[in-house]
């Protein structure tokens, strides 16, 4: 039972993340943004996706019958942090990469300290959510994925961020 609330929980919380991206897209367009990175982004969106497939797959392939509470509470606290880091680049935040000509990076709060915390707190979801429920393959394997993602998306970022 804890497995299906839980699932239903990440996929409305990456729904709701997905809402909210489009609303900040469409202000974003509206103040002139221009959008980078736009050849890898289907496959991020497909690897997500994925990810929450081989969720669901492995947890019933493995029958479902390990709990790791801790590594729960950890993902309450990550979405805590990542909230922190939604709400610190207000309307710049996005599943895309878009730049508004003239803008600086924003540099305050976490940014402070951390260059890119988004993609601190997407590698521990993307070990701690299959941990928590002792699917081992899908956290190897999508750590490592996610990793090369990241590599080019950052990349693609910091590009943008330096013009």
């Amino acid at each position: 039972m804890i497995f299906i609330v839980f699932i239903l929980f990440l996929i409305l919380q990456r729904l709701a993340e997905l809402y909210v991206s489009s609303k900040n897209e469409k202000w974003l367009l509206k103040n002139g943004a221009v959008e980078y990175g736009k050849a890898h982004y289907p496959f991020m969106v497909a690897m997500h996706t994925l990810f929450i497939i081989c969720v669901i797959a492995e947890y019933i392939w493995r029958d479902g019958t390990v709990v790791n509470y801790p590594l729960i509470i950890l993902f309450f606290v990550l979405i805590v942090i990542k909230v922190i880091v939604i709400s610190t680049l207000g309307h710049y935040w996005n599943t895309k990469i878009y730049k508004v000509p003239g803008t600086r990076p924003v540099a305050t709060g976490i940014y402070k300290y951390i260059k890119h915390p988004n993609y601190v707190i997407v590698v521990c979801e993307i070990a701690v959510i299959p941990l928590a429920f002792g699917l081992y393959y899908t956290a190897v394997v999508f750590t490592l994925l996610n990793a090369i993602m990241l590599y080019v998306r950052i990349n693609e970022e910091n590009k943008a961020l330096a013009m």
